[in-house]
Protein backbone atom coordinates (compact mmCIF):
# COMPACT_ATOMS: atom_id res chain seq x y z
CA UNK A 1 0.00 0.00 0.00
CA UNK A 2 1.38 3.40 -1.03
CA UNK A 3 0.19 6.72 0.03
CA UNK A 4 0.93 10.02 -0.95
CA UNK A 5 -0.89 12.88 1.46
CA UNK A 6 -0.71 15.92 -0.03
CA UNK A 7 -0.43 19.33 1.61
CA UNK A 8 -1.08 17.73 4.69
CA UNK A 9 -0.86 20.45 8.21
CA UNK A 10 1.17 17.75 10.36
CA UNK A 11 -0.08 18.02 14.30
CA UNK A 12 2.67 16.05 16.16
CA UNK A 13 4.84 18.09 18.70
CA UNK A 14 6.94 14.92 18.99
CA UNK A 15 7.68 15.45 15.27
CA UNK A 16 10.47 18.07 13.66
CA UNK A 17 7.82 18.69 11.27
CA UNK A 18 5.00 20.02 13.41
CA UNK A 19 3.29 22.78 12.39
CA UNK A 20 4.33 22.55 8.51
CA UNK A 21 1.98 21.88 5.92
CA UNK A 22 4.31 19.08 4.05
CA UNK A 23 3.65 15.94 1.74
CA UNK A 24 4.12 13.02 3.55
CA UNK A 25 4.63 9.61 1.27
CA UNK A 26 4.00 6.39 2.98
CA UNK A 27 5.16 2.88 1.20
CA UNK A 28 3.95 -0.51 2.04
CA UNK A 29 3.14 0.89 6.14
CA UNK A 30 6.02 2.72 6.61
CA UNK A 31 6.83 6.76 5.78
CA UNK A 32 9.16 7.06 3.57
CA UNK A 33 9.40 10.91 2.86
CA UNK A 34 8.11 13.86 4.08
CA UNK A 35 8.52 17.14 2.30
CA UNK A 36 7.64 20.02 -0.09
CA UNK A 37 6.27 18.43 -4.12
CA UNK A 38 6.88 14.92 -3.56
CA UNK A 39 6.17 12.53 -6.53
CA UNK A 40 4.90 9.16 -6.33
CA UNK A 41 3.42 8.01 -9.32
CA UNK A 42 1.95 4.69 -8.25
CA UNK A 43 0.96 6.01 -4.95
CA UNK A 44 -3.07 6.48 -4.12
CA UNK A 45 -3.00 10.50 -3.03
CA UNK A 46 -5.14 11.84 -0.81
CA UNK A 47 -6.06 15.94 -1.35
CA UNK A 48 -8.27 17.97 0.59
CA UNK A 49 -8.56 21.43 1.62
CA UNK A 50 -7.29 21.77 5.23
CA UNK A 51 -5.95 18.77 5.64
CA UNK A 52 -4.76 18.11 9.37
CA UNK A 53 -3.05 14.49 10.04
CA UNK A 54 -1.85 13.77 13.76
CA UNK A 55 -0.49 10.87 15.38
CA UNK A 56 -3.43 8.14 15.81
CA UNK A 57 -6.11 8.87 18.20
CA UNK A 58 -6.54 6.56 21.15
CA UNK A 59 -9.84 6.00 23.63
CA UNK A 60 -9.23 3.92 26.71
CA UNK A 61 -12.85 3.24 27.14
CA UNK A 62 -14.60 1.83 24.94
CA UNK A 63 -17.79 -1.12 24.83
CA UNK A 64 -19.26 -3.11 21.97
CA UNK A 65 -21.14 -6.24 22.77
CA UNK A 66 -19.37 -8.85 21.30
CA UNK A 67 -18.89 -11.76 22.90
CA UNK A 68 -22.10 -12.12 24.34
CA UNK A 69 -24.51 -8.98 23.25
CA UNK A 70 -23.74 -8.73 19.23
CA UNK A 71 -27.00 -7.19 19.51
CA UNK A 72 -25.33 -3.86 20.64
CA UNK A 73 -22.40 -4.05 18.29
CA UNK A 74 -20.15 -7.02 16.68
CA UNK A 75 -16.52 -6.13 17.31
CA UNK A 76 -15.99 -5.67 13.24
CA UNK A 77 -19.12 -3.19 13.31
CA UNK A 78 -17.91 -1.38 16.14
CA UNK A 79 -14.06 -1.15 15.24
CA UNK A 80 -15.29 0.34 11.57
CA UNK A 81 -17.19 2.87 13.51
CA UNK A 82 -13.71 3.68 15.40
CA UNK A 83 -11.89 3.63 12.30
CA UNK A 84 -14.70 6.17 10.98
CA UNK A 85 -14.22 8.46 13.64
CA UNK A 86 -10.31 8.65 13.58
CA UNK A 87 -9.58 6.03 16.36
CA UNK A 88 -6.50 3.67 15.36
CA UNK A 89 -6.68 2.69 18.87
CA UNK A 90 -9.27 1.61 21.71
CA UNK A 91 -8.78 0.03 24.80
CA UNK A 92 -11.99 -2.74 25.02
CA UNK A 93 -13.60 -3.36 27.64
CA UNK A 94 -14.36 -6.02 29.99
CA UNK A 95 -18.41 -5.84 30.09
CA UNK A 96 -18.49 -8.70 28.01
CA UNK A 97 -20.18 -12.32 28.66
CA UNK A 98 -17.99 -14.06 28.93
CA UNK A 99 -15.73 -12.26 31.12
CA UNK A 100 -12.79 -11.49 29.77
CA UNK A 101 -10.70 -14.00 32.09
CA UNK A 102 -8.64 -16.60 30.38
CA UNK A 103 -5.69 -16.49 27.99
CA UNK A 104 -8.26 -18.07 24.95
CA UNK A 105 -10.53 -14.47 25.98
CA UNK A 106 -7.81 -12.78 25.58
CA UNK A 107 -6.74 -14.60 22.20
CA UNK A 108 -10.24 -14.39 21.29
CA UNK A 109 -10.35 -10.55 21.09
CA UNK A 110 -7.10 -9.90 19.60
CA UNK A 111 -7.71 -12.70 16.45
CA UNK A 112 -11.26 -11.16 15.93
CA UNK A 113 -9.27 -7.40 15.76
CA UNK A 114 -6.41 -8.86 13.42
CA UNK A 115 -5.97 -7.03 10.41
CA UNK A 116 -7.75 -3.61 11.02
CA UNK A 117 -7.01 0.31 10.76
CA UNK A 118 -8.02 0.12 14.71
CA UNK A 119 -5.64 -1.74 16.52
CA UNK A 120 -7.84 -3.87 19.66
CA UNK A 121 -6.33 -3.66 23.02
CA UNK A 122 -8.15 -5.89 25.37
CA UNK A 123 -8.63 -5.25 29.08
CA UNK A 124 -8.74 -8.66 31.65
CA UNK A 125 -11.68 -8.96 34.24
CA UNK A 126 -10.07 -8.59 37.96
CA UNK A 127 -11.95 -11.35 39.73
CA UNK A 128 -13.32 -14.65 38.38
CA UNK A 129 -16.73 -13.18 38.50
CA UNK A 130 -18.31 -9.51 38.71
CA UNK A 131 -18.72 -9.63 42.30
CA UNK A 132 -15.99 -12.33 42.72
CA UNK A 133 -13.45 -12.27 45.76
CA UNK A 134 -10.90 -14.21 44.06
CA UNK A 135 -8.04 -12.63 41.34
CA UNK A 136 -8.08 -13.73 37.91
CA UNK A 137 -5.05 -15.31 36.57
CA UNK A 138 -3.58 -11.41 36.17
CA UNK A 139 -0.22 -12.75 35.41
CA UNK A 140 -1.39 -15.11 32.67
CA UNK A 141 -3.98 -12.36 30.96
CA UNK A 142 -1.23 -10.25 30.89
CA UNK A 143 1.22 -11.97 28.75
CA UNK A 144 -1.92 -13.31 26.81
CA UNK A 145 -2.49 -9.30 26.04
CA UNK A 146 -3.96 -7.64 28.28
CA UNK A 147 -3.54 -3.94 28.74
CA UNK A 148 -4.93 -3.44 32.16
CA UNK A 149 -7.06 -5.17 34.53
CA UNK A 150 -10.93 -3.99 35.18
CA UNK A 151 -14.18 -4.73 36.53
CA UNK A 152 -15.57 -2.06 33.79
CA UNK A 153 -18.25 -0.01 35.86
CA UNK A 154 -18.38 -2.59 38.78
CA UNK A 155 -16.26 -0.94 41.66
CA UNK A 156 -13.92 -2.90 44.03
CA UNK A 157 -15.69 -2.85 47.00
CA UNK A 158 -13.31 -4.70 49.13
CA UNK A 159 -10.20 -3.28 49.72
CA UNK A 160 -8.33 -5.78 50.27
CA UNK A 161 -9.15 -7.41 47.29
CA UNK A 162 -7.36 -4.31 45.30
CA UNK A 163 -4.32 -3.80 47.61
CA UNK A 164 -3.98 -7.71 46.26
CA UNK A 165 -4.28 -6.71 42.38
CA UNK A 166 -1.91 -3.78 43.00
CA UNK A 167 0.58 -5.47 44.98
CA UNK A 168 0.69 -8.72 42.61
CA UNK A 169 0.55 -6.48 39.16
CA UNK A 170 3.37 -4.63 40.64
CA UNK A 171 5.37 -7.45 40.31
CA UNK A 172 4.91 -6.81 36.23
CA UNK A 173 4.16 -3.50 36.19
CA UNK A 174 0.64 -4.26 34.43
CA UNK A 175 -1.85 -1.59 35.05
CA UNK A 176 -5.16 -1.72 37.48
CA UNK A 177 -8.31 0.57 37.27
CA UNK A 178 -10.53 1.02 39.81
CA UNK A 179 -14.10 2.49 38.77
CA UNK A 180 -14.62 5.21 41.69
CA UNK A 181 -17.77 4.83 43.11
CA UNK A 182 -19.09 4.12 46.63
CA UNK A 183 -22.37 1.84 46.11
CA UNK A 184 -23.86 1.87 49.35
CA UNK A 185 -23.30 6.15 49.14
CA UNK A 186 -24.66 5.87 45.36
CA UNK A 187 -27.56 3.79 46.99
CA UNK A 188 -30.12 4.06 44.48
CA UNK A 189 -29.34 6.76 42.74
CA UNK A 190 -30.13 7.37 39.15
CA UNK A 191 -28.82 11.23 38.37
CA UNK A 192 -25.98 13.49 40.15
CA UNK A 193 -27.69 14.40 43.47
CA UNK A 194 -28.53 18.62 42.89
CA UNK A 195 -31.28 20.97 42.22
CA UNK A 196 -31.86 18.98 38.91
CA UNK A 197 -32.34 15.45 40.43
CA UNK A 198 -35.00 17.45 43.61
CA UNK A 199 -36.86 19.09 40.72
CA UNK A 200 -37.61 15.80 39.06
CA UNK A 201 -37.87 13.91 42.03
CA UNK A 202 -35.46 11.08 41.45
CA UNK A 203 -32.83 9.80 43.87
CA UNK A 204 -29.56 11.61 43.16
CA UNK A 205 -26.03 10.10 43.66
CA UNK A 206 -23.50 12.57 45.52
CA UNK A 207 -20.24 13.72 44.74
CA UNK A 208 -19.33 11.86 47.87
CA UNK A 209 -19.56 9.23 46.49
CA UNK A 210 -16.95 9.48 44.02
CA UNK A 211 -14.45 11.36 46.36
CA UNK A 212 -14.95 8.54 48.81
CA UNK A 213 -13.87 6.00 46.83
CA UNK A 214 -11.01 7.89 45.31
CA UNK A 215 -9.69 8.45 48.63
CA UNK A 216 -9.62 5.06 49.54
CA UNK A 217 -7.85 3.80 46.22
CA UNK A 218 -4.94 6.45 46.70
CA UNK A 219 -4.29 5.77 49.94
CA UNK A 220 -4.29 1.86 48.65
CA UNK A 221 -1.83 2.76 45.89
CA UNK A 222 0.15 5.03 48.39
CA UNK A 223 0.50 1.84 50.43
CA UNK A 224 1.46 -0.92 48.61
CA UNK A 225 3.06 0.64 44.99
CA UNK A 226 1.86 -0.54 41.91
CA UNK A 227 -0.08 1.25 39.63
CA UNK A 228 -3.37 2.71 39.30
CA UNK A 229 -5.72 4.08 36.79
CA UNK A 230 -8.78 6.07 37.74
CA UNK A 231 -11.05 6.14 35.21
CA UNK A 232 -13.81 8.83 34.42
CA UNK A 233 -13.59 11.46 37.04
CA UNK A 234 -16.62 13.28 37.17
CA UNK A 235 -16.59 15.81 40.80
CA UNK A 236 -13.86 18.94 40.90
CA UNK A 237 -12.87 16.86 44.51
CA UNK A 238 -12.24 14.18 42.52
CA UNK A 239 -9.86 16.28 40.20
CA UNK A 240 -7.84 18.09 43.56
CA UNK A 241 -7.68 14.57 44.68
CA UNK A 242 -5.92 13.24 41.81
CA UNK A 243 -3.93 16.64 41.87
CA UNK A 244 -2.78 16.21 44.93
CA UNK A 245 -1.69 12.69 44.63
CA UNK A 246 0.29 13.58 41.58
CA UNK A 247 2.16 15.98 43.24
CA UNK A 248 3.04 12.98 46.05
CA UNK A 249 4.37 11.28 43.25
CA UNK A 250 1.61 8.68 43.63
CA UNK A 251 1.22 6.57 40.25
CA UNK A 252 -1.79 7.32 39.19
CA UNK A 253 -3.77 8.51 36.22
CA UNK A 254 -7.11 8.82 34.95
CA UNK A 255 -9.64 9.76 32.13
CA UNK A 256 -12.62 11.92 31.65
CA UNK A 257 -15.64 10.91 29.48
CA UNK A 258 -16.33 13.70 26.81
CA UNK A 259 -19.52 14.20 27.51
CA UNK A 260 -18.95 15.05 31.29
CA UNK A 261 -16.91 17.84 29.61
CA UNK A 262 -19.31 19.06 27.28
CA UNK A 263 -23.16 18.40 29.10
CA UNK A 264 -24.21 18.95 32.64
CA UNK A 265 -27.03 17.31 34.31
CA UNK A 266 -29.43 20.23 33.24
CA UNK A 267 -29.77 18.29 30.07
CA UNK A 268 -31.82 15.72 32.54
CA UNK A 269 -34.94 17.89 32.35
CA UNK A 270 -37.44 16.19 30.45
CA UNK A 271 -36.14 12.51 31.75
CA UNK A 272 -34.18 11.79 28.46
CA UNK A 273 -32.46 8.63 29.03
CA UNK A 274 -30.30 9.38 26.55
CA UNK A 275 -28.38 11.19 29.33
CA UNK A 276 -28.79 8.69 32.03
CA UNK A 277 -24.96 8.00 32.06
CA UNK A 278 -22.20 6.27 34.67
CA UNK A 279 -20.56 8.70 36.28
CA UNK A 280 -23.83 10.88 36.26
CA UNK A 281 -23.26 14.34 34.58
CA UNK A 282 -22.76 16.67 37.23
CA UNK A 283 -23.04 20.30 37.60
CA UNK A 284 -21.48 23.17 36.20
CA UNK A 285 -18.81 23.95 38.88
CA UNK A 286 -18.26 20.05 38.61
CA UNK A 287 -17.63 20.49 34.53
CA UNK A 288 -15.35 23.60 34.61
CA UNK A 289 -13.13 21.59 37.40
CA UNK A 290 -12.93 18.89 34.75
CA UNK A 291 -11.92 20.88 31.76
CA UNK A 292 -9.00 22.50 34.18
CA UNK A 293 -7.84 19.67 35.20
CA UNK A 294 -7.66 18.23 31.45
CA UNK A 295 -6.07 21.47 30.63
CA UNK A 296 -3.15 21.36 33.58
CA UNK A 297 -2.26 17.95 32.96
CA UNK A 298 -4.20 16.92 35.96
CA UNK A 299 -6.52 14.56 33.91
CA UNK A 300 -4.18 12.74 31.46
CA UNK A 301 -6.60 11.29 28.80
CA UNK A 302 -10.45 11.97 27.45
CA UNK A 303 -12.24 8.31 26.40
CA UNK A 304 -15.65 8.62 24.38
CA UNK A 305 -17.06 5.98 26.82
CA UNK A 306 -18.73 4.58 24.20
CA UNK A 307 -21.19 2.52 24.99
CA UNK A 308 -23.90 0.93 22.71
CA UNK A 309 -27.34 0.24 24.44
CA UNK A 310 -30.52 -1.68 22.11
CA UNK A 311 -33.54 0.61 22.31
CA UNK A 312 -35.27 -1.58 24.91
CA UNK A 313 -32.86 -1.27 27.48
CA UNK A 314 -33.01 2.80 26.42
CA UNK A 315 -36.99 3.52 25.76
CA UNK A 316 -38.23 2.63 29.28
CA UNK A 317 -38.86 4.78 32.68
CA UNK A 318 -35.93 6.57 33.77
CA UNK A 319 -35.38 4.47 37.14
CA UNK A 320 -34.79 1.41 35.22
CA UNK A 321 -33.11 1.97 32.22
CA UNK A 322 -29.44 1.35 31.08
CA UNK A 323 -26.83 3.46 31.19
CA UNK A 324 -24.54 4.20 28.73
CA UNK A 325 -24.33 6.54 25.16
CA UNK A 326 -22.34 6.20 22.12
CA UNK A 327 -19.25 8.54 21.75
CA UNK A 328 -17.13 7.39 19.71
CA UNK A 329 -18.22 9.07 16.25
CA UNK A 330 -18.84 12.65 18.45
CA UNK A 331 -15.52 12.50 20.25
CA UNK A 332 -13.79 14.71 17.84
CA UNK A 333 -16.45 17.01 16.83
CA UNK A 334 -17.44 17.74 20.66
CA UNK A 335 -13.69 18.41 21.21
CA UNK A 336 -13.38 20.28 18.17
CA UNK A 337 -16.04 22.55 18.93
CA UNK A 338 -14.38 23.19 23.03
CA UNK A 339 -10.50 23.22 22.00
CA UNK A 340 -10.34 24.21 17.95
CA UNK A 341 -8.81 20.87 16.20
CA UNK A 342 -5.60 21.04 16.96
CA UNK A 343 -5.71 20.68 20.53
CA UNK A 344 -8.62 18.24 20.06
CA UNK A 345 -6.72 16.51 18.17
CA UNK A 346 -3.84 16.15 20.37
CA UNK A 347 -5.98 15.37 23.53
CA UNK A 348 -7.24 12.35 21.25
CA UNK A 349 -3.70 10.88 20.97
CA UNK A 350 -2.83 10.77 24.86
CA UNK A 351 -2.83 8.09 27.10
CA UNK A 352 -1.32 5.57 24.69
CA UNK A 353 1.48 4.85 27.09
CA UNK A 354 -0.08 4.14 30.09
CA UNK A 355 -1.45 1.43 28.61
CA UNK A 356 1.69 0.05 26.83
CA UNK A 357 1.11 1.18 23.74
CA UNK A 358 3.54 2.82 21.46
CA UNK A 359 2.93 6.48 20.58
CA UNK A 360 3.63 6.80 16.89
CA UNK A 361 5.61 9.61 15.50
CA UNK A 362 5.11 11.37 12.03
CA UNK A 363 8.82 11.36 11.04
CA UNK A 364 10.59 9.39 8.46
CA UNK A 365 10.94 5.51 8.69
CA UNK A 366 8.26 5.22 11.43
CA UNK A 367 5.23 3.08 10.88
CA UNK A 368 2.47 5.09 9.69
CA UNK A 369 -0.18 5.13 12.37
CA UNK A 370 -2.35 8.49 11.89
CA UNK A 371 -5.41 10.24 11.78
CA UNK A 372 -6.55 12.64 8.80
CA UNK A 373 -8.85 15.19 9.82
CA UNK A 374 -9.86 18.92 8.69
CA UNK A 375 -11.40 21.75 10.75
CA UNK A 376 -13.95 22.60 8.62
CA UNK A 377 -17.43 21.88 8.53
CA UNK A 378 -20.32 21.53 11.03
CA UNK A 379 -23.04 18.79 11.39
CA UNK A 380 -25.44 18.02 13.53
CA UNK A 381 -25.77 14.70 15.00
CA UNK A 382 -28.86 12.51 13.53
CA UNK A 383 -30.02 9.18 14.10
CA UNK A 384 -29.45 8.93 10.62
CA UNK A 385 -25.96 10.28 11.22
CA UNK A 386 -25.16 7.58 13.64
CA UNK A 387 -23.14 4.87 11.76
CA UNK A 388 -23.03 2.74 15.35
CA UNK A 389 -25.79 -0.45 15.24
CA UNK A 390 -27.74 1.42 17.87
CA UNK A 391 -28.84 5.31 18.22
CA UNK A 392 -28.74 5.50 22.32
CA UNK A 393 -26.17 8.68 21.49
CA UNK A 394 -26.46 11.81 24.27
CA UNK A 395 -25.31 13.95 21.12
CA UNK A 396 -28.36 13.58 19.34
CA UNK A 397 -28.82 17.46 18.40
CA UNK A 398 -25.95 18.73 19.40
CA UNK A 399 -23.76 20.27 16.69
CA UNK A 400 -20.09 19.27 16.16
CA UNK A 401 -17.08 21.07 13.91
CA UNK A 402 -14.67 19.62 12.36
CA UNK A 403 -14.55 16.98 10.15
CA UNK A 404 -13.12 13.23 10.63
CA UNK A 405 -11.54 12.25 6.73
CA UNK A 406 -9.96 8.35 7.92
CA UNK A 407 -6.73 6.90 9.30
CA UNK A 408 -3.75 5.07 8.24
CA UNK A 409 -2.88 1.57 10.44
CA UNK A 410 -1.51 -1.46 10.02
CA UNK A 411 -0.43 -0.75 6.20
CA UNK A 412 -4.64 -0.09 5.90
CA UNK A 413 -6.20 2.53 4.80
CA UNK A 414 -9.46 3.61 5.77
CA UNK A 415 -11.01 6.52 4.03
CA UNK A 416 -14.49 8.14 4.91
CA UNK A 417 -16.61 9.14 2.22
CA UNK A 418 -17.70 13.16 2.00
Amino acid sequence: MNILLKSAKIIDPTSSFHGNTLDILIRKGTIDNIGKNISAPKATIILHQNLCVSPGWFDSSVSFGEPGYEERETLSHGLGVAAAAGFTHIGYNTNTNPLPISKADISFLLRSAADTPTSLHPKAHITVQDNAQQLAELHDLYTAGAVSFSNHKKSIDNPHLLLLALQYARGFAALVESFPLDPQLAAHGVMHEGKMSTSLGLTGIPNLAEEIRIRRDLAIVSYTGGRLHIPTLSTAEGVALIRQAKKEKIDVSCSVAIHNLVMTDDELDGFDTRYKLMPPLRESKDQKALLKGLKDGTIDMVTSDHQPMNIEHKKVEFENAAYGSLGLETAFGSLCRLFGEEDAALILTQGKERFGIAQASIAVGEQADMTLFSPDGTATVTKESIQSSVTNSAYLGKEMKGTVLGVIHNNLHFQNQH
